[in-house]
């Protein structure tokens, strides 16, 4: 696999790139993606051969002077070489991050409808929410903060950290294909996500200094 991705200012996008991105079979329609247009302001794509296997809407800023990578959303389309196709994009994020905040730990956060869309985060520190560990105060916050900055937080619970509705603006759209392997804990933290009603689960997590000096490298 030939994996090309590469990263450009999301106001570059024409409408026939968001035919493309709508045409690619996620979860994502046209009006949606129009949108994502107008919130973000990186887009990254990754083709295998030429082809869109995967693209990013996502910003680099600060939240209260600490600095955050937000994956507005992520869309990896479902082929046999999708777990790498997610290793991708998340590697070009981590690489993002490395040049716009080179010597702090960064924050990444995003939405999730299932578990699967976790292994995004795998190689993250201090993930909250996870199983067995009870959030408290500065966690609690960052969830606020988060749900604030994806424009999601009139319906938020911050302690499930479930958004319970009109929510899927956004959100990591991935079905892993180790889906039977998915440890049933962090199943379960998904139990109160209604997908009916459009709900999400907001994640966040860190990756400190040390391991973004590797994680971003190429």
């Amino acid at each position: 696999m030939t994996l090309e991705v590469a990263t450009q200012d999301c106001n570059a996008l024409t409408d026939a790139d968001l035919d493309e991105l709508a045409s690619m079979g996620g979860a994502f329609d046209i009006g949606t993606l129009s949108k994502a247009k107008e919130d973000w302001v990186l887009f990254t794509s990754a083709r295998d051969g030429g082809k869109l296997v995967g693209f990013t809407f996502s910003t680099l800023e600060r939240i209260g002077g600490t600095p955050c990578v937000l994956l507005g959303l992520m869309s990896v389309k479902k082929t046999g070489k999708r777990d790498s196709v997610l290793k991708g994009l998340m590697s070009e994020a981590y690489h993002r991050a490395l040049m716009a905040f080179p010597d702090e730990d960064v924050v990444i956060g995003s939405r999730f409808v299932r578990a699967d869309g976790m292994e995004a985060f795998k190689s993250l520190s201090d993930i909250i929410p996870r199983p067995g560990h009870r959030a408290v105060g500065e966690e609690r916050a960052w969830g606020r903060r988060l749900a604030k900055r994806f424009g999601v937080d009139a319906t938020y619970d911050e302690q499930s950290f479930v958004v319970q509705s009109n929510a899927r603006t956004g959100f990591i759209d991935h079905e892993s294909t180790k889906s039977e392997k998915l440890k049933a804990d962090i199943v379960e933290q998904f139990k109160d996500v209604n997908d009916k009603k459009g709900g999400v689960l907001i994640v966040h997590g860190w990756t400190m200094t040390e391991s973004l000096l590797k994680l971003g490298q190429r």
